[in-house]
């Protein structure tokens, strides 16, 4: 499990959250805890994207490292917090074979669909989602 640093920004009713280490990812929430929760899917999810087409991971720093960034003091300006957000390398994918009812499918794909996902992204997002709850 590594942590890769998130800078909160705003204030109450209209908080955002960005990557330094992965410029142009951000997003936002009327609170910190939404935004946070809608910041790491969408981090989850450009994560596996850059595996699946290929790319390199960014070097993760440290807060401090990032705090003496003088490319970074703008960025900084209106910050509430920094953040450390978990997450696991995703590892090689498999392919799997498993059986459900035909209209959870249907629903499955809608929803994914729905997301701009895969099927298979989201099932690995709704796994992983469950898991954590019971951790």
């Amino acid at each position: 499990m590594s942590h890769i640093v998130a800078i909160i920004h705003g204030e109450p009713g209209a908080y955002g959250v960005s990557y330094p280490d992965f410029p142009g990812l951000a997003s936002g929430g009327e609170t910190i805890e939404d935004a946070l929760r809608r910041s790491k899917e969408g981090l989850n999810l450009h994560i596996e994207a850059m595996l699946e087409d290929g790319d390199a991971l960014p070097r993760l720093r440290a807060i401090e490292e990032i705090k003496a960034d003088p490319d970074m003091a703008e960025d900084m300006a209106d910050m509430a917090a920094f953040a450390l957000i978990e997450y696991d390398l995703p590892g090689k994918p498999i392919r799997v074979n498993i059986s459900m009812d035909e209209r959870l499918i249907e629903r499955i794909d809608t929803a994914a669909k729905r997301r701009g996902m895969t099927r298979s992204g989201f099932l690995a997002e709704a796994a992983r989602t469950a898991i954590s709850q019971v951790a």
